[in-house]
């Protein structure tokens, strides 16, 4: 029985995460935004970019499998290369609409939306667009994505045949990264800020767990020591980065470690920024069942929406970011602005979600419909 054979179906937990993510999302885009303490990113070295790259791994992987084998390895391309140019359309619509908004809401926003470059040198900036060397503040994530559904195909050709050879050569270019910094050129300075050559090995463990992994260490996942190292390591992580505010906790990083430690880079994500999130995925593995049923009340079903339609999601949180982050220069910054910003844009990213779930379980229906009663349809 081969890998396809145990292919498991959509887990509404992934989801969930991910819609949780773009809500994160969301409110640290907000800068100063005061509900950020409520989000990863303030209480260990990983925070939702992490949570976004292993999820695709492990959705994409059940998908783009279960596509292979009703379809077979053509249908898969084609399902990858749609899915790559439906992202890289959205980045693209995602840097004008920003560059619009800009305009219209606050001039003074160009440069820390990082568009006042294109309203200097238009031609170059937006064919720079196209070529993925430019991008606007906040979209930096969707160029990597474009990169790696345009190459899932073989890549999942060669997870399915060999796992743990793919996994190992992943691991390796990973650590060639750590050493050499490879990473690929971005316009008009830096490289790219999420390093594809770094990130793809959180996507390829995603897929590696899903086609093997799941069977060969989930009594190793939940095992007491496992279980216990990974609490012991979110302690640290979190005592580690209270002290960059407390110097009361300093003593959390002996002298000796900080020039081993430092700097801890998102970039090219971090060992510690791995650590950190296979410890948290360790966790929440054990204290969070699959049919969880809080995962259908009314509050993470939101999230699950939010999950379910990502990358529409996470662009018009963008957009929602910006809006918000304009109404509090210009009208109040106070706590409870920020608080009410925050609480409005994720009801209307909830809002927004389900409407999409709707039309399209409603486009579904009907399309069946219509095929098994076209002329009760026609009429």
């Amino acid at each position: 029985m081969g890998p396809l054979d145990n292919m498991p179906d959509r887990d509404i937990r992934l989801d969930a995460c991910r819609g949780i993510a773009l809500w994160f999302v969301f409110i640290n885009h907000i800068p100063g935004n005061i509900c950020s303490w409520l989000t990863l990113s303030h209480y260990g070295f990983s925070d939702t970019t992490e949570v976004f790259m292993f999820v695709s791994g492990l959705t994409c992987t059940m998908a783009y499998g279960h596509v292979f084998r009703s379809t077979g390895s053509w249908a898969t391309i084609c399902h990858t290369v749609r899915r790559s140019c439906e992202i890289y359309a959205a980045f693209l619509l995602l840097t004008l609409f920003l560059v619009v908004a800009v305009h219209w809401m606050d001039a003074g926003l160009a440069d820390d939306a990082n568009v006042a470059i294109v309203l200097q040198q238009p031609g170059e900036a937006l064919s720079r667009a196209a070529i993925l060397q430019y991008r606007p503040v906040n979209t930096d994530v969707l160029p990597t994505f474009v990169l790696f559904h345009l190459l899932f195909a073989p890549w999942l050709l060669l997870l399915l045949r060999w796992p743990n050879a793919t996994l190992a050569a992943s691991a390796l270019l990973y650590g060639l990264v750590q050493i050499y910094s490879w990473n690929l050129r971005g316009w008009p300075t830096n490289d790219w800020y999420f390093n594809p050559f770094a990130w793809q090995f959180l996507v390829t463990l995603g897929g590696w767990w899903v086609v093997v992994g799941r069977w060969r260490l989930m009594s190793f996942v939940t095992s007491r020591p496992v279980i216990t190292l990974s609490v012991a390591y979110l302690i640290w992580s979190l005592a580690v980065t209270m002290s960059w505010i407390s110097p009361a906790l300093e003593v959390a990083v002996p002298r000796f470690l900080k020039g081993v430690i430092y700097p801890i880079d998102k970039s090219d994500l971090d060992p510690l920024r791995l650590l950190h999130f296979l410890a948290l995925a360790v966790c929440v593995t054990n204290l969070v069942p699959t049919h969880w049923a809080a995962l259908r009340s009314r509050v993470l079903l939101g999230a699950v929406r939010c999950g379910e339609n990502s990358l529409e999601v996470y662009c018009v949180g963008v957009l929602l970011s910006l809006a918000a982050y304009t109404f509090l220069r210009t009208v109040s910054d106070g706590v409870l602005a920020q608080v009410m910003v925050s609480a409005t844009g994720i009801t209307v990213l909830i809002g927004f979600a389900t409407s999409l779930t709707w039309f399209s379980e409603r486009s579904s229906y009907r399309f069946k419909r219509f095929a098994q009663f076209p002329d009760d349809d026609a009429a």
